[in-house]
Formats: C-alpha cells, sequence, structure tokens
C-alpha cells in the first residue's frame, strides 16, 4: 500500500467487463463474508445495475467500488413514473479504507445519477456514514419497502424524488437473500 493514496489521485469510472474478477475479490474484502459479492454478480448478470463504477488509484490499482441497483415503484400512483436507484454495496480494500475512497465514490456516482435522470436512491447503512451525502431516514419513511428504520435512507435528485411521495418499491430478486 502506499501512503500517498487520497481521494485526490483517484479516476472514477465504469467498470468494464475486464474488471469483474478484480470486483469480486474486492467486495468480499471488504466485507465480513462474500454475501455482498454474490449480490453484486447476481445484480450484473440479472441486468438490474443501473450504474456500476471502480476508483482506480494513480498506481492503476483497483481500490473501490460501488453498484446501483434498480428499484422498481410498485403501486399506481404519482411516484410510480420515478427512476429509484438503490446504492448497495460501495466497498473498499481494507488497507486503503478511511482515506476518503469510499466518500469519492459516493459523490462521483451520485453526480452521475443525476445526469442519467435517476429521481431517488435508496440505501441501507449506517446512519452515522450516509447523511453526510444528503440521504435522510425521514424522507426513507415515505418509501414502503422491505427495510425500515433510520438505517433505511434515501436522497432525492430531484423536486420529483421528493415531491411524488410516499411509494411503494420493490428491489430487484437478489435482494430477497438480504431480507
Amino acid at each position: 500500500m502506499s501512503d500517498d493514496t487520497t481521494a485526490g489521485t483517484l479516476t472514477i469510472r465504469d467498470v468494464e467487463t475486464g474488471d469483474e474478477a478484480e470486483v469480486r475479490r474486492l467486495v468480499a474484502a471488504a466485507f465480513p463474508s462474500d454475501m455482498e459479492a454474490r449480490l453484486v454478480e447476481k445484480l450484473r448478470h440479472c441486468g438490474a445495475l443501473v450504474l456500476e463504477q471502480v476508483a482506480v488509484n494513480a498506481d492503476g490499482r483497483t481500490v473501490g467500488h460501488i453498484a446501483y441497483s434498480r428499484v422498481t415503484p410498485a403501486a399506481i400512483g404519482p411516484g410510480q413514473g420515478l427512476q429509484v436507484a438503490c446504492l448497495a454495496p460501495v466497498s473498499v480494500w481494507p488497507d486503503n479504507q478511511r482515506q476518503g475512497i469510499g466518500s469519492a465514490l459516493i459523490t462521483a456516482s451520485l453526480n452521475r445519477l443525476k445526469e442519467l435522470g435517476e429521481d431517488l436512491v435508496l440505501v441501507l447503512g449506517p446512519p452515522s456514514y450516509y447523511p453526510r451525502f444528503g440521504f435522510d431516514p425521514v424522507l426513507a419513511r415515505k418509501v414502503q419497502a422491505p427495510y425500515a428504520g433510520d438505517a433505511f435512507m434515501a436522497l432525492a435528485l430531484t423536486e420529483a424524488g421528493s415531491r411524488d411521495l410516499p411509494i411503494e418499491v420493490a428491489f430487484a430478486t437478489p435482494f430477497e437473500e438480504f431480507e
């Protein structure tokens, strides 16, 4: 590990086919089990990913990964036309954590999701971490989903993403392992 790895020296780009094996190793290393790595592979191969990106350091090493999958509004109503994505997971090699890589991935990918026309992003994660990016558990209470509580948060990327609520949503099938 080089000591000069910082968020400022990263290149964040879309995942390419040649990245998949390294992404699997990275995601498996970042979590206590390989459940998240399996989730990413299943989401990728069932076509549910909206955005998948990696962070590459100045040495060309992939040091971080982030994935967003499609969440489908399930009921007829004003929110039926919303474009909703779920952030899951964000991963950084253990020896590169706490250097701003995850934050850089989240910030860059949220900007990309805005460009892609996404209205609302959901996340299930530490309430001490995600609010710094604008995620809000209060907004998420307007989203009926298999998840609840302060760890379930939402971020509106457009006016419609906050206006056209409440909604009921269905997550991609691979998430059923986590319910």
